[in-house]
C-alpha cells in the first residue's frame, strides 16, 4: 500500500509539471501568438507530452524494466486518446460556455489526470515477464 502511495504521489507532482507545462505554452501561443485556442492546446499537449513522459518513465514508474520504446509508444496513444477527449471536451465547451478559455482548459486536464494515472499503471508501464 506504501508503494502505491508513493507512485501515486510521483504521478501527481509529474502530472502536475507535465499539466502545468501544457497550460503555460497554449496560454502562451494564445497570449503571445494570437493562435486559436484549440491550435494552442495541440502545441501545448505536443510539448507536455515530453515532460510527462519522461517524468513518469523516470520516476513514476521506474521501478519496472519495460523498455523505454515499448513505453513511450503505449503512453503515446494513452496520451493521444487523452487528448483527442481533451481537445473535444475544449471545442464543445469553449463554444457553449461563458468560460474563459485558460480557466477551461485548466479544468479539463486536471479531469483527465486520474483516467490517464490508471491506463498508464495498468498497461503502459506494466512489465509482462518472460515466459
Amino acid at each position: 500500500m506504501r508503494a502505491l502511495l508513493q507512485q501515486i504521489s510521483l504521478f501527481v507532482a509529474v502530472g502536475c509539471a507535465a499539466a502545468a507545462t501544457h497550460w503555460a505554452v497554449a496560454v502562451g501561443c494564445v497570449e503571445a501568438f494570437h493562435m486559436p485556442p484549440l491550435a494552442a492546446n495541440l502545441i501545448g499537449w505536443l510539448v507536455a507530452f515530453v515532460v510527462s513522459f519522461s517524468g513518469h518513465y523516470r520516476l513514476t514508474f521506474r521501478h519496472t524494466r519495460t523498455p523505454w520504446t515499448v513505453a513511450v509508444r503505449r503512453f503515446f496513444l494513452i496520451s493521444a486518446i487523452g487528448f483527442v477527449v481533451n481537445e473535444s471536451a475544449y471545442a464543445l465547451l469553449l463554444h457553449t460556455t461563458a468560460i474563459p478559455y485558460d480557466v477551461l482548459l485548466a479544468l479539463i486536464l486536471v479531469g483527465l489526470a486520474f483516467a490517464t494515472f490508471a491506463a498508464s499503471r495498468l498497461w503502459a508501464f506494466r512489465h509482462k515477464p518472460a515466459a
